[in-house]
């Protein structure tokens, strides 16, 4: 099989997004039909009580402690103290949250960063998040 050569590249890539409750480190470009981050949540801070309408993820904790406050079977929401090295899955439409219990940063991978997240709680006042707001977050780091 011929490979184009030309689209190579072995150039790094990064974001680091500052964030109310810590930071997210971005580490795949936007055009990828995949998403990684890391999560650096601190102690006490939480992200917002959300859902996604079509992003999928899965969360691993690779450092200190965290709570996943997520919606289980039932529709209710069940708090978590995370196991580290674990996948926990998160649906389109399943409520959930991070809570750092220590400062903590969980691995975050995803399906694109499309859609809505609408945010049913949140501490910082945020509105929802759309494909425009992230953009234009973005453009300033």
């Amino acid at each position: 099989m011929d490979f184009d050569q030309s689209k190579f590249t072995n150039e790094p890539f990064v974001i680091k997004n500052p964030k109310p409750w810590g930071y997210e480190i971005i580490f795949t470009k936007k055009d990828f039909p995949y998403s990684g981050k890391i999560l650096h949540v601190d102690a006490g801070k939480r992200l917002s009580l959300q859902y996604h309408d079509q992003k999928k993820e899965t969360m691993m904790l690779v450092k200190g402690q965290c709570l996943l406050i997520i919606d289980d079977q039932k529709g209710e929401l069940a708090e978590i103290e995370m196991e580290p090295f674990k996948g926990y899955d998160i649906l389109p439409g399943q409520k959930h949250r991070l809570k750092g219990i220590t400062d903590c940063d969980v691995f975050e991978v995803s399906t694109p960063e499309i859609g809505t997240t609408y945010r049913l709680e949140d501490d910082y006042s945020r509105s929802d998040e759309t494909d425009d707001l992230r953009t234009a977050e973005r453009k300033n780091l």
